[in-house]
């Protein structure tokens, strides 16, 4: 089953980049297509190995910071191909 997942993750401290930075280039490092915008990071792919991948990724980018909040949406489809049609 292929999902699309959107991520936004907002570190609640004065230094957040550097662990945005750090989860985003840990996601693009899988096998799996990553989008990025300047509001949210999304992965598309087959649900055993997206869950898989977020679920070591925000384990370790929670330890990285003090206090934060991860938004997540997930559809149950591939849209990366997703384009406007009006």
């Amino acid at each position: 089953m292929k999902i699309s997942v959107e991520l936004t993750l907002t570190p609640l401290q004065d230094k957040f980049e550097p662990a945005i930075i750090h989860f985003i280039k840990k996601l693009r490092a899988s096998n799996l297509k990553v989008l990025e915008n300047p509001l949210s990071t999304q992965v598309y792919g087959d649900y055993d190995e997206v869950m898989s991948l977020l679920q070591n990724e925000i384990k370790e980018v929670f330890q990285l910071i003090e206090n934060g909040l991860l938004y997540m949406k997930i559809v149950k489809t591939d849209r990366h191909d997703y384009e406007p049609h009006f």
